[in-house]
């Protein structure tokens, strides 16, 4: 069999799933705890999390960190999650526990944001034994004091700009692990893992957005459920079937 011949298996019910961009594969990807990430999906959408295809989630969202928010994603997800801990207005010892506790709910790694204090991270690396994940946004970060506080892992997020940071960091640190973003397009996303990144992160459609696709889908299929005669007695017999079986 051809290396490319790969065998997909799909459900039924679970065939209509979120796939993200397929040259993300073609990252090398980074190993944390014996799980081999190419591509983390940027999500808090527990929907999205059930029904996609991606190696992990970075679940970040623009409030402050809550523990009942990252167990909850934690034990709803059947694939790791980054769980945001803050380090912008929630910083300081409030960050260093909200680390521990998604460390003690089954968290992969925590998240920084680009503001955080490096005492901050010194504080969180002698606290938990999983990866510390650090946000950077240009390339202006000092990305010696980081990895010297205890920053595990660089999650570069520059827009535009991520290709060309990605690129600064891997001259002057040429082993340490990168994910980035991969922009919306295959090509910005081959340039992002040419420039060095290990893992991209893919920010994925609304759920919002895939229900209108699919509402304008069945706005133009043929035929109107309600007009059409009743199939209860097939249902009836279908139920009927299965309880048998069980």
């Amino acid at each position: 069999m051809n290396k490319k011949d790969i065998p997909r298996l799909n459900g039924t019910l679970r065939s209509h799933s979120l796939q993200i961009p397929e040259n993300i594969w073609k990252a090398k990807g980074i190993v944390v705890l014996g799980r081999r990430i190419k591509s983390v999906i940027f999500t808090t959408d527990l929907a999205i999390i059930r029904n996609c295809n991606a190696d992990a989630v970075l679940a970040v969202y623009p409030f402050t960190p809550q523990q009942i928010i990252s167990q909850t994603i934690v034990n709803a997800s059947s694939i790791p999650v980054f769980a945001g801990v803050g380090g912008g207005t929630t910083t300081g010892l409030r960050s260093v526990l909200i680390a521990r506790d998604a460390e003690a709910h089954g968290a992969f790694g925590v998240v920084v944001n680009a503001p955080t204090q490096n005492d901050t991270i010194m504080m969180i690396k002698k606290t938990i034994d999983i990866p510390i994940i650090v946000t950077v946004l240009n390339s202006d970060t000092d990305i010696q004091a980081r990895l010297d506080a205890g920053a595990s892992i660089l999650n570069v997020s520059a827009a535009a700009k991520t290709p060309q940071v990605v690129r600064e960091i891997r001259k002057k640190f040429p082993t340490i692990p990168i994910i980035a973003t991969g922009g919306p397009t295959e090509e910005s996303i081959a340039e992002t893992i040419e420039a060095g990144a290990n893992t991209i992160s893919y920010t994925p459609p609304s759920t919002a957005d895939i229900f209108a696709s699919m509402m304008e889908n069945y706005r133009n299929s043929p035929g109107d459920a309600s007009k059409e005669g009743s199939n209860l007695e097939a249902i009836e017999k279908e139920l009927k079937a299965s309880m048998d079986i069980i």
